[in-house]
């Protein structure tokens, strides 16, 4: 049996701040309501809404998305089953791709796009300012300080309350701070994908929260070890490494995603799951073996 998915609260993992706004240090990330591909509407609408709000009725008041999810679906299924929003609830959007296909991106951070992405995700959210806005990537056909000035503006604009980034690198991260103040940087990590480890600590370091995405990883050996934990711990995998990643970092705030009430609730669990020294040494201590070439 996993870590209770009934009793526990996201409350359970204590809170972050994030600029001017303060969220429980366990969210959501609401990619996977959409359809295959991250293309079109999910093939149950109404599973999808029944997790979005089963997920802030255990204390979530965090939600990750962006208007290339679907595209547009999830930012509307989020308005759909959440608003008007109860106090304290932050939506959190990114704007910089453009979709032409199911599993297909195309960058686009023009001063053009971004300005038109931020009124298209207001109306969709049904919002009159969005609480985080993030740059979702940087565009190498666009210069990279045009985009944070255009985020800068809408921000003065009262558009964006606060400018965050994504998949960028510590000399993005640099280079964004000396134009807008930046609250939050989404990269991928997890226990057994520490590429960003010094970016991670340069947040900690300045107050900038962190938030991970792909907490599991994509390595065989390391989804062996977590299972072997979550045995001896009588939770889940995901749990485990969510526990981890809660325990790396006071700044970390995970953002697991799912599209079904009983795994929202798995997930949330893990707010309530504290890792053993010797497990959390023993996660910390993975090393992925070297690929063998072929």
């Amino acid at each position: 049996m996993s870590q209770s998915a009934v009793t526990t609260s996201a409350t359970a993992a204590g809170t972050v701040t994030l600029g001017d706004l303060k969220v429980n240090r366990l969210g959501y990330g609401a990619m996977r309501i959409t359809g295959k591909g991250i293309w079109g509407p999910p093939a149950d609408r109404a599973g999808s809404i029944a997790t979005l709000r089963r997920a802030v009725e255990l204390g979530v008041n965090f939600i990750d998305t962006a208007d290339s999810y679907g595209p547009y679906v999830s930012e509307e299924l989020i308005a759909e089953a959440l608003a008007p929003y109860p106090s304290g609830l932050v939506i959190a959007t990114k704007g910089g791709w453009e979709r032409v296909g199911p599993g297909q991106w195309i960058h686009n951070a023009s001063p053009k796009h971004l300005q038109e992405a931020v009124e298209g995700s207001l109306k969709r959210l049904r919002l009159d300012r969005i609480a985080v806005y993030q740059l979702h990537i940087p565009d190498p056909a666009v210069s990279f300080d045009a985009s944070m000035e255009t985020l800068a503006l809408l921000r003065e604009a009262g558009k964006i309350q606060n400018v965050a980034l994504s998949n960028v690198t510590l000399e993005h991260l640099e280079r964004a701070r000396k134009i807008v103040p930046i609250v939050s940087v989404q990269n991928r990590y997890s226990f057994a994908d520490r590429e960003w480890d010094f970016l991670l600590d340069h947040c900690e370091k300045n107050g900038i929260v962190f938030i991970p995405w792909a907490p599991l990883g994509q390595n065989r050996q390391a989804h062996d070890l977590l299972d072997r934990i979550a045995k001896e711990l009588h939770a889940t995998a995901l749990q485990v490494a969510l526990a981890w990643l809660l325990a790396r970092s006071r700044v970390i705030l995970p953002i697991p995603g799912t599209s079904s009430v009983a795994h929202v609730e798995e997930n949330i669990a893990a707010a309530g799951l504290k890792l053993p020294e010797r497990a959390f040494q023993e996660l910390s201590a993975f090393t992925a073996p070297p690929a063998v070439l072929r």
